[in-house]
């Protein structure tokens, strides 16, 4: 549970009942490849939890699954099988310290009145530190969306299936403090952020899904982006900074000889500096499937 509800709250975009079918050359996948025409990678954008309805995917998906030698994900899954444990560790406070201890009063007051209903879920909030806290208040619940049906766990069961290698675009270490390396005011920040977008808007929701669905990255980023308007900072550290540091992997499996699939969260997609945008003014051709 712990693994899924981090790689959701990572992944950042919301989901919601989808979008009809996008025609052929409109899906969040893309071709990259050398002017030369050697070396050739899939990106493909992912929505991290889906319902069962959600399936079958657009076909791009799919054909540039067929057509890759390995998958990339932004966790490995030998990494993602530790994520749980290592979320453990990083998201309580120390015995003696509470995060009442490390907020505003009046941003501890607010998330009582709207996630606090007994003494335990009170004395359960108090030990979490508040991107923590901001992770539960994201996470699906007892929604129809399930991490289970998201796009990384399909692929990565079809790689286990036709024996394909898979790998990460960072180490955990790095996933993991995205968040936990947040000092106490950003933290907070996050955390208000999730106060006062909880419970999520189905419009945003539905317009996030319907952009990733039909391919429109720009979108796709616009609707991510819109929620840290007021903390462009954690922006640049969720998205921007990540894509820059994963542009130096993504070529080296451009270079390798081998096809590779790298599927990372559809909002990293677009954006001035999102992964599109990095790699063209890198001089890699970049095509829409």
């Amino acid at each position: 549970m712990l693994r899924r509800l981090g790689l959701f709250f990572l992944a950042i975009l919301a989901v919601a009942p989808a979008a009809p079918a996008a025609p052929a050359g409109t899906t969040s996948v893309w071709k990259v490849s050398a002017p030369d025409g050697r070396g050739t990678l899939y990106l493909a954008g992912s929505s991290h939890a889906l319902r069962s309805t959600d399936y079958p995917l657009p076909a791009a998906f799919n054909r540039a699954f067929d057509l890759s030698d390995a998958l990339a994900m932004e966790v490995s899954p030998a990494d993602a099988s530790r994520m749980g444990a290592m979320l453990e560790k990083r998201m309580t406070y120390p015995p003696g310290q509470t995060l009442r201890e490390h907020v505003d009063p009046r941003t501890w007051e607010y998330l009582r009145r709207i996630a606090v209903r007994t003494p335990a879920q009170e004395a359960r909030l108090l030990r979490l530190r508040p991107w923590a806290v901001a992770m539960r208040l994201e996470a699906p619940g007892r929604s129809e969306f399930s991490g289970g049906l998201g796009l990384e766990s399909y692929f990565q069961s079809r790689a286990v299936a036709r024996r394909k290698p898979t790998a990460g675009l960072a180490s955990l270490e790095d996933h993991v403090r995205v968040f936990s390396g947040l000092g106490d005011r950003d933290a907070e920040a996050v955390l208000l952020v999730s106060l006062i977008d909880h419970p999520r808007s189905p419009e945003t929701a539905a317009r996030g899904t319907a952009a990733w669905r039909r391919g429109d990255a720009e979108e796709t980023w616009r609707v991510t982006n819109a929620r840290f308007r007021d903390f462009p900072a954690m922006g640049e550290r969720l998205l921007a900074a990540r894509n820059r540091a994963w542009i130096p992997r993504i070529e080296g499996w451009l270079r390798s000889g081998r096809t590779w699939m790298v599927l990372a969260g559809a909002a990293h997609m677009g954006g001035p500096e999102g992964l599109l945008n990095l790699l063209r003014a890198r001089g890699w051709r970049v095509e829409q499937m």
